[in-house]
């Protein structure tokens, strides 16, 4: 780089706290002119300054955060739009979201004018990620751009830190992808993970059951996420290990001594036994030789370190614990700390301060305050000898430092009791992290009875040091009397006593923080959104002293994956995607290879709980009642792919169960495609299966196992059928005209696609019927209901006249056995005369007096007890050569069934299948 004429920079930060930090700094403040950008809250900084010769006119502006979200596709989007299945290969895009289009218009303006982009986000993965979003949003405007980042620590007000910052941008590198594509990687499988199961189980689930904790259980979701899903295990697992747990009674040898200086209590040092019977020999055997022999007296000098610097995830821990304040709750309060200038950026993994760092300077800040001020001017003190560098945890994310106070304050008058607690935790762990530890003087004693050993110790603090400080840990001790290698004594007290073993406790909010740290199970700004997840979806409870227990809910939804065989709610899938993750930001692996990979896995373990969702609802039966809702505001529950829609050729044609049981199959774009298959309404079970039809296009269109129900269809059909619904199949389409369909609405009924109209009530598309034969003659040119053979039959049935047993009788219209004249005995018939057939596998029923007046009788297939109140398809008019008789609804006792009607013409005394108007 060389001088000349002066050329213009545009910086982007990643906060706009630290565009503003790094401006004063490069700048000395001298020459620094502040304007507004699009955004009132990223402002721009102008400023003069040299890059290794170049001179530069450098504007400094910022983020807040990502600048971009990855979403699916506008026709992926909503719920019932595809197979959540399809969302594993959906095309996803990166865009920038309605609150941050102010940022992307600073942005662009700014660089259009400028030669240079210097980046200085975070130098973490998540800081790469933003970096290469605001490198896309730059080079749109101008793709003439030099890209450049600077890299930098944190910013910690110190000489160092003004020393490492200007070095930074004078020695600028490339921005690194390989960080980006890790990030990439993690945001796209929790994408598509987390949205096909989400999807899945909640239309699955959320009407099936009657969810009584949801006051608006019809916007309930049931989420399901990578990190979120192990976190549920983790309380579910506790909860499983308490209730399994079965109390054991243990027995233990207890001995105690007492002297003028004090008294000793001994363990014994097999702690404890199961064994009553060898519980009692040990303890007779020390009973009958009590004299108790000192075999060991060891005096040594034991130090308690202070805690390491403070990050993230051990801030949360620490509020929980001692001030049983969430997580979420914490990390609000340490926001509004920072912001406000009193401590350092709460989002970080580092526990360890740079060499560089001046700590002294952040200690000199706290002298003045009057609690732990004197501890403050000691600790500067070299007489005083407390002085400690502190020691790290080993962890380190290249972008923040530890958490540690910025600003001297004594208590702010807006403060709630919270913030004074948090400031006052970020102070005292810092005041204790670089002191010295706590020294005491420790006394084991070991002692033997007849062959059985004891041991006690005592603790006294020499030196509290760090303690005095950090009132929160403390360490007692107790002291013993003195003992000497070999001396003899004989025990005050000498017991055998019971107790019965415990199960663990409910984990703490501290307690699953560190199994989720340990699991690798989120990132140390995203835990405590996890866990606010658990609470916010009635998955999990905190009681008053921060336990956790799981609701039947969560309980059900882990028990319902874990019976599939399943262990997506324990934390190994996530420790697998993390490693391949750090693999890609090492550049061991390509990021293709590791979407695919994953994507393959979890899509194919979709799809198997798919197939075994029958788990998840014996789960959740255990603890909720079914409910009989259609699924939550949407026309039907999804059900299972038959096809593409032939209609919109975007979504899915899927097979749904109807609240009334009837059977359909629908498009997934409703309301805005309304294409629709009525299935025959004598389905009991339907199953779309993988077996794909040879005759109908475009495929593929998966055929369909039906069960009829075996009293509703003609005897020479079978009950279980595999079939195609889109027009080449005769069975089905026999059945259908035969049966009728489950739609209520009228069937000439054109359905309101996009731009076209295609009949949404007939049984198959009109497009792939043939003309139909009649099933009872084979004739073309009229239906099943209409044909003359059964007409004839029928008249044929006035001359049977009487039965063996000299009763008036005649055959039945289907099974052919004599149906005997019998007399209604109800209220509205009292008195009637009628024919009905006894055999189980038919309901033939017939007035006399319409026999006698139009020659016509009733058919109808009897269902059992259970099914007849719904059951649309008993009784109707009966039909002779296109004649009617007019017979109202009745049961098999010849009362009438109110209610009922005709959906086509409205006609109480016939159901559609055999109306006159049908097809009209």
């Amino acid at each position: 780089m060389t001088s000349g004429r002066p050329i213009r920079v545009l910086n982007v930060a990643e906060k706009p706290s630290v565009a503003k930090a790094v401006a004063g700094i490069l700048s000395k403040n001298q020459g620094l002119r502040v304007r507004e950008g699009r955004s009132r809250f990223n402002k721009i900084f102008e400023f003069s300054y040299v890059i290794q010769g170049q001179p530069c006119l450098m504007l400094m502006t910022s983020v807040t955060g990502h600048l971009m979200e990855l979403e699916f596709e506008e026709r992926y989007r909503k719920w019932h739009s595809c197979d959540p299945a399809d969302l594993y290969q959906a095309p996803v895009r990166k865009h920038v979201p309605e609150d941050k289009l102010d940022i992307k218009r600073t942005l662009d303006e700014e660089a259009r004018n400028c030669q240079w982009l210097v980046l200085w986000l975070d130098c973490d993965r998540e800081g790469e990620n933003i970096a290469f979003e605001v490198i896309e949003v730059c080079t749109g405007a101008n793709r003439h751009l030099t890209i450049w980042r600077a890299r930098f620590s944190a910013l910690i007000d110190s000489l160092e830190l003004i020393r490492e910052i200007h070095e930074s941008v004078q020695n600028l590198v490339r921005p690194n992808h390989l960080f980006a594509d890790a990030v990439d990687v993690r945001q796209e499988i929790d994408l598509r993970i987390g949205a096909s199961f989400t999807r899945f189980q909640t239309m699955l689930l959320r009407d099936a059951f009657m969810l009584d904790f949801a006051t608006d259980d019809r916007n309930l979701v049931l989420s399901y996420g990578p990190c979120q899903f192990p976190t549920l295990g983790f309380i579910v697992e506790r909860y499983w290990e308490i209730q399994s747990h079965e109390p054991e009674e243990f027995w233990t040898i207890n001995c105690s001594h007492n002297l003028p200086e004090g008294t000793a209590t001994f363990n014994w040092m097999r702690g404890h036994m199961f064994d009553y019977t060898c519980a009692v020999i040990l303890y007779e055997m020390c009973i009958q030789d009590s004299v108790a022999t000192v075999t060991k007296v060891k005096n040594q000098e034991k130090l308690k370190y202070p805690p390491h610097p403070l990050n993230t995830i051990e801030m949360e821990k620490r509020a929980s614990r001692y001030f049983r304040m969430s997580s979420e709750h914490t990390m609000k309060v340490a926001e509004d700390l920072y912001q406000a200038g009193f401590i350092s950026y709460p989002r970080t993994e580092t526990d360890g301060f740079s060499e560089r760092t001046n700590l002294q300077t952040i200690v000199q800040e706290q002298q003045g305050h009057p609690v732990w001020g004197p501890y403050a001017q000691r600790l500067l003190d070299p007489g005083a000898g407390l002085w400690r560098n502190p020691s790290g945890g080993g962890h380190d994310d290249k972008a923040h430092p530890p958490i540690h106070p910025t600003k001297f304050s004594a208590g702010e008058s807006g403060w709630s009791q919270d913030h004074h607690r948090l400031y006052e935790l970020v102070v005292r762990h810092f005041l204790a992290c670089v002191s010295q530890p706590a020294v005491g003087a420790e006394t084991t004693v070991d002692i033997d009875i007849a062959g059985e050993s004891f041991s006690t110790s005592g603790r006294v603090i020499i030196a509290r040091n760090y303690l005095d400080v950090y009132r929160f840990e403390s360490w007692g001790g107790s002291v013993i009397p003195t003992y000497t290698f070999g001396q003899q004594f004989v025990p005050t007290t000498l017991t055998l006593d019971s107790g019965v073993t415990r199960p663990p406790p409910l984990l703490t909010e501290a307690d699953l923080l560190n199994c989720m740290d340990k699991a690798g199970i989120g990132t140390d700004a995203t835990m405590h959104d996890h866990i606010k997840k658990l609470l916010d979806r009635f998955y999990a409870t905190k009681d008053s002293n921060t336990r956790f227990s799981p609701t039947n809910l969560g309980e059900a939804l882990v028990m319902g994956y874990d019976d599939m065989g399943y262990e997506l709610w324990k934390p190994y899938l996530r420790s697998m995607m993390e490693c391949d993750m750090k693999a890609v930001s090492i550049g061991t692996k390509r990021k293709a290879e590791v979407l695919a990979t994953c994507l393959d896995q979890m899509k194919a373990c979709f799809l198997d709980a798919r197939l075994n969702k029958l788990k998840l609802l014996e789960a959740m039966a255990v603890f909720f009642e079914r409910s009989n809702r259609s699924a939550g505001g949407e026309q039907h529950s999804i059900g299972e792919v038959v096809r593409r829609c032939n209609l919109c050729q975007e979504s899915d044609m899927v097979l749904k169960r109807k609240p009334d049981g009837n059977f359909m199959v629908g498009c997934l774009g409703f309301p805005q495609c309304r294409n629709v298959v009525w299935l025959p309404g004598s389905i009991l079970e339907a199953t779309v299966t993988t077996n794909i039809c040879s005759f109908c296009t475009p495929g593929p269109v998966f055929r369909i196992q039906f069960k009829f129900r075996r009293l509703e269809i003609p005897p020479n059909y079978n009950v279980e059928h595999l079939g195609c619904i889109y027009g080449c199949d005769e069975i089905l389409r026999q059945l259908t005209e035969i049966c009728g369909t489950g739609s209520r609405n009228h069937s000439g009924m054109p359905a309101r696609g996009r731009g076209s109209t295609t009949s949404s009530n007939s049984s198959f598309q009109r497009s792939n019927i043939r003309p139909s034969a009649c099933v009872h003659c084979s004739q073309a040119g009229h239906s099943s209901n209409d044909c003359p053979s059964q007409a004839s039959r029928f008249r044929n049935t006035r001359s049977s006249g009487m039965n063996s047993q000299g009763e008036a009788s005649i055959p039945c219209n289907t099974c052919g056995a004599p149906c005997t004249l019998r007399t209604a005995n109800t209220a509205n018939n009292r008195g009637r005369k009628f024919y009905s057939c006894q055999s189980q596998e038919c309901n033939f029923f017939v007035w006399e007096d319409s026999m006698n007046n139009s020659n016509g009788g009733r058919g109808a297939h009897r269902a059992n007890v259970a099914n007849s109140a719904s059951n649309p398809r008993r009784g109707g008019r009966v039909n002779i050569r296109g004649n009617s008789v007019d017979v109202s609804f009745v049961s098999a006792t010849g009362d009438p069934i109110s209610g009922r009607r005709c959906y086509v013409c409205g006609d109480p005394s016939h159901f559609a299948n055999v109306c006159p108007n049908r097809g009209m």
